[in-house]
């Protein structure tokens, strides 16, 4: 017979907790990152409109999430 297992509650409450573990990771990763580099990130990404910035930043954060991803997945 066919089952849903993510239904299960036991699985459903599990993969919301590895959802806000990889979440609250990923947030503390981009803190850190933006503590370390010598601008304000987002100031220079909104206001100064520094698209080449917001590449980097964006491949940082899929970089990030990848890993978070690869942890918690393995």
């Amino acid at each position: 017979m066919f089952e849903l297992e993510w239904l299960k509650p036991g699985v459903f409450i599990g993969s919301i907790v590895f959802a806000l573990i990889g979440v609250l990771v990923f947030w503390i990763c981009f803190i850190v990152v933006d503590k370390l580099t010598p601008y304000d990130l987002w100031a220079e990404i909104i206001e100064k409109k520094n698209i080449a910035l917001a590449i980097v930043v964006a491949a940082m954060c899929l970089s990030i999430g990848i890993i978070v991803a690869a942890a918690i997945h393995g």
